[in-house]
């Protein structure tokens, strides 16, 4: 599971993100996104049960748990396509509840999926400028008047390639989404979340699938993200790219939130181990989880 990717230079750590002693839903010094009381159930499972939480901003952030633990549900939550049973939740000091997805991403925090979401049978390009925000050409009565919407088309079109250039993928600017690489499909889902110019970026396993020749890209443009003023929160289940780039660590088990803190230290805290052996405590380690007894060899691996 793990892939011992390191970016291709040092990243330097934001420290200084919390305010007294790290642990489970401390306050932090600015906090981009709050979440209070939030709680999804479904049936009679308690898929989330979160009683606050603070993302803090200018940094990255890596939210992990075990499978089931509830991180994606909460991802959805947080960004409108779900609806909680409860609960209440701001994004730079405006709230989000009852507020759709597309309305959400209109204010600037942006998401991408597990499985990529681009469009199959449109071009990479095309899959971009329908990233951008503010489009003219989207009224239907202005879409035929194209002297009202041109200019600002050839200006999407030529930020699309600049993007696409950093990514790599402008070689691939009129190939259909569908047939990029699931490595390429995820480049191309990180690119078009840079095309509203977001304030908040939430990446779902950015990393998962991705052949190893990709993953140092992923991870390095994960890295350029805050070099240029965005805040990243992402899922991910590879403990040595978290060590490696995340500032600041929450855990999540059974839904709700367990340990936070710097990497090294969440990784050596009882209550994370706790998380990813759960039920397992005297069970054969045979017979335990096979992706969870590898994350257990890297919290291991980095206490000692």
């Amino acid at each position: 599971m793990s892939s011992n990717v390191t970016p291709t230079s040092t990243p330097v750590k934001t420290t200084g993100l919390h305010v007294g002693d790290a642990g489970p839903g401390c306050r932090k010094v600015d906090p981009i996104l709050i979440a209070d009381n939030v709680r999804r159930t479904f049936g009679g499972l308690t898929a989330v049960d979160v009683e606050h939480v603070e993302v803090p901003r200018g940094a990255i952030t890596a939210l992990i748990g075990p499978n089931g633990a509830g991180k994606t549900t909460l991802f959805n939550l947080l960004t409108g396509f779900d609806k909680p049973d409860s609960g209440k939740w701001e994004f730079d000091g405006r709230s989000l509840a009852h507020v759709p997805a597309y309305r959400v991403a209109r204010m600037g925090l942006i998401r991408t999926f597990q499985l990529t979401k681009s469009l199959a049978l449109l071009t990479v390009l095309d899959n971009m400028k329908l990233g951008a925000k503010g489009q003219i050409g989207e009224n239907l009565f202005r879409s035929f008047l194209p002297f009202l919407w041109r200019k600002q088309d050839d200006e999407i079109e030529a930020k699309a390639l600049e993007i696409l250039a950093r990514f790599k993928l402008d070689t691939k600017k009129d190939d259909y989404a569908a047939s990029l690489s699931g490595g390429q499909r995820k480049l191309l889902e990180m690119a078009r979340a840079l095309m509203s110019d977001p304030t908040l970026v939430m990446l779902d396993e950015p990393m998962a699938g991705v052949n190893p020749a990709l993953t140092q890209s992923l991870l390095d443009h994960v890295l350029d993200l805050k070099s240029k003023g965005m805040t990243v929160l992402f899922v991910e289940h590879d403990m040595h790219m978290v060590r490696h780039i995340a500032d600041w660590v929450i855990v999540m088990a059974e839904g709700k939130i367990v340990a936070e803190g710097d990497p090294h230290l969440v990784m050596q805290d009882p209550a994370v181990i706790d998380a990813y052996l759960g039920a397992h405590h005297d069970a054969d380690i045979g017979t335990t989880d096979t992706e969870h007894v590898e994350v257990l060899k890297e919290l291991i691996d980095d206490e000692q």
